[in-house]
């Protein structure tokens, strides 16, 4: 993240004021989510996140716990600023969508380190099925050290991509896929054209 697309305190309405604009606010970041929420084979979505998803998450977050004071605000922000990302970046949550108690047991000791394993793969796939570019997730550092386990993975993560000019160009030009390569989990899911012009926003 820059710092010219960091949240600051004037970006978050008081408590009052934003009860005024959260129902137009709210219809606005599900629209948003709707197109940069991504399934990856049938129990990992991913969401891409940018500064109105974050700022909704940071208002959201001060309306259920009714902080009122500068420092609480900005407590939010220095944890959640980290997951805007800069130019050349694209920023993730990554979901593990499992409820059954079984299903969790099952699942989440199998998939440690999934949070290294989500790719982007740009361009069109040769005839043995590599690509021209692949663009490996990092575990956002800020976030890492208290989600990282050896026996088992949390059904939350955050992640980022880093793509350099060539690969923001190739991203552009497309194709574009979102994989999970993990020994234990491998799907793959081609952005559509919304899903990418909207990531583009993020890349410039």
């Amino acid at each position: 993240m820059t710092e010219d697309r960091a949240l600051t305190l004037a970006d978050i309405a008081d408590l009052r004021a934003y009860e005024r604009e959260r129902d137009a606010f709210r219809a606005e970041v599900i629209a948003l989510k709707r197109v940069r929420r991504v399934a990856v084979g049938p129990i990992v979505t991913v969401v891409f996140e940018n500064r109105t998803t974050v700022r909704f998450q940071v208002q959201e977050m001060a309306r259920a716990e009714r902080m009122i004071s500068d420092e609480q605000i900005q407590g939010e922000l220095d944890a959640y600023n980290v997951l805007i990302p800069g130019p050349g970046e694209l920023s993730a949550t990554l979901f593990i969508e499992l409820t059954g108690d079984e299903d969790l047991r099952t699942w989440l000791p199998k998939l440690v380190g999934i949070e290294r394993a989500v790719e982007l793969r740009i361009g069109e796939p040769s005839g043995e099925g590599s690509y021209p570019h692949v663009v490996r997730s990092v575990p956002e550092a800020g976030h890492a050290a208290s989600l990282t386990r050896a026996e088992t993975t949390p059904s939350v993560h955050y992640v980022q991509f880093s793509l350099t000019p060539e690969q923001v160009v190739a991203f552009a030009d497309g194709p574009v896929a979102l994989a999970v390569a993990h020994p234990a989990y491998g799907a793959s899911t081609e952005l559509g054209d919304a899903t990418r012009a909207s990531l583009l926003g993020d890349l410039a």
